[in-house]
């Protein structure tokens, strides 16, 4: 049954409202640090729809996405920067890291065309790790990277060619630098939800689900299993090296230490958790995984000191106990993730009696 056009445009229209003011309802009531949280969580949704495309719908075990993250971040750090003394705007500079990024996927894509599941995720991971070296050791004989010491005064990101780094005030409204970038990250977001979304249901996604579900028979059915699977890999890395530009010129400083393992790990688990090939599902994921660490941060000293009077465990290791307790409850009790696609919960539903 359709849903009546006006209960979209009043959806639409409540949706915008709630972004809109977001920024404003938790800066006052939890401060300006948070709606820093939510800028990056942003970044990470846009991370997750990228590997989204290629674990969710194509089905293909990528462990070394954070690479091309690296990738998008440090290519806006050497052409917008003093360290080479370019200046390029921020506008140039993002199409050209999804591209470069895209490029890199291939690069990655073409040697793993034939392998699948564990070897295939050793590959990538070996990738992602390659890269973040590379960046810590580019430094001599000839300094690219700056090795360890990373880039730094990194240009802020201009729109109009006010940086948004700055406050600025609008009909009398004051607008930190945090709730400019947020509402620039809201916007590409959705772009980038809109994309993801036209592709699921194009020829391309049909060909990467039926790949994800046996690569013998779509291949039988005539797809171009080589093409499409390298299309999987560009497409997802390209969204991943945007989010890095977004990231260098965010934090107006980058080094390798913001690329680790971890990283990669923490964004699949966006994936999976929300709901691997389901859009709403892996937005929900990427929202609840950068959120939920930093309130456990924030919350485990106050908590302890109510309860005990005085802290027990330090409140970054409760922190990584307590997100590990929740990720293994989920897995446990929503195999399918939290907010699973209606084909993946019908996979995972237990038979009748």
């Amino acid at each position: 049954m359709s849903v009546p056009k006006r209960n979209v445009r009043l959806g639409i229209a409540l949706i915008a409202v709630v972004l809109s003011a977001l920024p404003f309802a938790v800066g006052l009531g939890m401060g300006n640090a948070w709606v820093r949280v939510l800028d990056f969580a942003l970044l990470y949704i846009m991370l997750a729809l990228g590997l989204n495309i290629v674990v969710g719908f194509a089905g293909l075990l990528d462990l070394g996405y954070i690479a091309f993250y690296a990738i998008g971040a440090y290519l806006y750090a050497l052409l917008a920067s003093p360290h080479f003394g370019l200046h390029w705007p921020a506008w140039a500079v993002l199409p050209l890291g999804a591209l470069v990024a895209g490029l890199f996927g291939i690069l990655l894509g073409a040697p793993t065309l034939r392998l699948r599941g564990d070897y295939l995720a050793i590959v990538t991971l070996g990738f992602g790790e390659i890269i973040r070296i590379f960046l810590n050791n580019l430094n001599s004989p000839v300094n690219i990277t700056n090795g360890p010491q990373g880039i730094a005064r990194i240009d802020p990101i201009r729109v109009f060619g006010v940086p948004l780094s700055k406050p600025l005030e609008i009909f009398g409204v004051h607008l930190p630098g945090v709730y400019l970038y947020y509402y620039l990250f809201v916007l590409l977001a959705l772009g980038i939800i809109f994309v993801t979304v036209r592709l699921e249901d194009s020829r391309i996604g049909r060909a990467w689900v039926a790949i994800r579900e046996d690569e013998i028979a779509a291949k039988a059915c005539g797809i171009n299993t080589r093409n499409v699977k390298l299309l999987a890999f560009a497409m997802g890395a390209s969204f991943g090296g945007v989010a890095g530009g977004l990231f260098a010129g965010f934090q107006e400083f980058v080094s390798p230490e913001s690329f680790s393992l971890m990283e990669s790990v923490m964004v699949l688990c966006m994936v999976v958790l929300g709901g691997m090939g389901h859009v709403p599902g892996v937005v929900l994921g990427g929202l609840l995984l950068a959120v939920l660490p930093e309130a456990l941060r924030h919350g485990a000293g106050p908590v302890q000191q109510m309860l005990f009077g005085r802290v027990l465990l330090d409140p970054e290791s409760l922190r990584i106990l307590l997100f590990g307790l929740a990720l293994i409850l989920v897995m446990q009790y929503r195999p399918a993730g939290l907010w699973p696609s209606a084909t993946r919960r019908r996979e995972f539903s237990k038979p009748g009696p």
